[in-house]
């Protein structure tokens, strides 16, 4: 991707791509119709990625859910990752609820719900807690004494 944009992906090499060129990247074509929606907006401005560091992270979720193939999740993992946001909780994150369930020796997978009410000690750094959640099914499994 990046050789083919000339060294940085953005949205105004992308444009002049081909779906050909793109595909022989290694896009699926729903990755491709995705990478178009996002480049689309991008260029017409009504996605400003420049000014999303600047806003609360519920306006950023609202913005980015609004690309085609974005959705919740993935707007947090850019909160998280991109934006180093401390406060996030993917309280649908398998990987989460599995560091939950194990961590506080859950019998069940814990719902959305019951993960909220578990973190909620965790904030302002719930975003921490998360990579803990992450790091803990690393573990190995002990046995309740």
């Amino acid at each position: 991707m990046q050789a083919l944009c000339g060294g940085a992906v953005a949205a105004g090499p992308l444009t002049g791509l081909s779906d050909d060129a793109l595909r022989g990247a290694g896009l699926s074509r729903q990755k491709l119709g995705y990478l178009r929606d996002l480049s689309a907006r991008a260029a017409d401005g009504s996605l400003n990625t420049v000014h999303l560091p600047d806003l609360p992270d519920e306006e950023v979720t609202r913005q980015l859910i609004q690309v085609k193939g974005v959705g919740v999740w993935t707007a947090q993992m850019f909160l998280m990752f991109r934006l180093g946001r401390p406060d996030i909780l993917p309280v649908l994150d398998l990987g989460i609820r599995k560091g939950v369930q194990r961590a506080y020796r859950l019998r069940k997978l814990p719902e959305a719900r019951r993960v909220e009410k578990i973190a909620a000690s965790w904030a302002p750094y719930r975003t921490v807690g998360s990579w803990y959640m992450w790091r803990v099914l690393e573990l190995k499994a002990t046995k309740a004494a």
